[in-house]
């Protein structure tokens, strides 16, 4: 307990470090100017492509859980990601448990294998934004190509060392180890035996995207959200006077450098979203810092304020529809 604790503490005092650095050269009496300028029509675009994108994470995820549990209601999966995403707002990573726990109370689903599930989700989206990293190099690598090697590449490759490359060996090594022990012990001793039932239900839940019996409609709601995320930009753009001038090439890139923040840490991205986007807007674009603020701050509020109703209105709906 005191080690989640720690790490829920961590997770916030680092989102106040990097709030700290993305809003200490803010010229508020600018950054007010250019609120005053927003498009807000843009912004209510922005916000039904937010919430087409949370429509397509929930038909995703159902589609993985019906090989698992063909009578898994819409509604109920839809309450568990509107909930587990209000969680997240709070606490990062914790909402993933969360869900995994609305979707399961009936038993016909067992925990371990619907955080499986969410592993394959999550597996998945990774795969995806380095996809979207490649074809937005690709589409643009005379504008995005410089930026990428010496703000992304270049210091992230001047990290790992050789030593890195060890480490992560044996981590590898270590866990294969682990589990070598988990599995040939388990009928031996009753502990490794339920730890060896759980990761073999967390193996099952993830594996179910085989069992699909349309697979293609994974593929097609994968693709869905992440042009949903790429819309989301396109029209936050669009709601800035200063910024319109971008394309939707533009916002493919912008788009991927602002999903890196989902993998900090923070509660909601926040701080993180802001830092990556403002510094590709100023570093790409010549766009000041507080128009850089602004956008970000924009885009990451507007979604953040659907997904805190949404999860609200899905926590008194899922508790009473239960109830009754």
């Amino acid at each position: 307990m005191k080690s989640k604790w720690l790490k829920y503490v961590l997770s916030f005092l680092l989102a106040g470090v990097l709030v700290f650095f993305a809003f200490r050269g803010v010229d508020w009496k600018a950054f007010w100017s250019g609120l005053q300028q927003t498009r807000w029509g843009w912004i209510a675009l922005f916000t039904v492509f937010s919430l087409l994108a949370l429509l397509f994470r929930e038909e995703r995820w159902r589609a993985i859980i019906l090989p698992l549990d063909p009578t898994a209601a819409r509604l109920d999966v839809w309450d568990s990601v509107n909930v587990g995403n209000l969680v997240n707002v709070v606490l990062p990573g914790a909402g993933e448990f969360v869900r995994c726990g609305y979707v399961s109370r009936d038993k016909r689903l067992s925990y371990d294998k619907a955080l499986g599930t969410i592993v394959c989700e999550r597996s998945c989206d990774v795969v995806a934004i380095v996809l979207l990293f490649a074809l937005a190099l690709g589409l643009g690598w005379g504008r995005f190509g410089s930026f990428f090697m010496e703000q992304i590449w270049q210091p992230v490759a001047g990290r790992l060392s050789f030593s890195a490359w060890w480490l992560l060996a044996g981590i590898v090594l270590l866990v294969g180890g682990g589990l070598w022990a988990i599995f040939h012990f388990r009928t031996r001793n009753k502990t490794l035996g339920k730890i060896a039932g759980w990761i073999s239900g967390l193996g099952a839940g993830f594996a179910s995207i085989g069992k699909m019996k349309h697979k293609w409609l994974f593929v097609f709601y994968t693709v869905c959200i992440w042009t949903m995320y790429i819309c989301m930009t396109w029209a936050g753009l669009k709601a800035l006077p200063m910024l319109d001038s971008l394309t939707f090439a533009d916002a493919l890139f912008i788009s991927a450098v602002g999903n890196i923040a989902s993998v900090i840490p923070v509660p909601g991205g926040i701080g993180a979203y802001h830092y990556l986007v403002a510094v590709t807007l100023q570093s790409l674009y010549s766009a000041s810092w507080d128009n850089g603020i602004l956008y970000a701050t924009l885009c990451h509020e507007s979604h953040a304020v659907l997904i805190i109703i949404l999860g609200v209105i899905s926590y008194f709906a899922f508790a009473l529809r239960k109830k009754s």
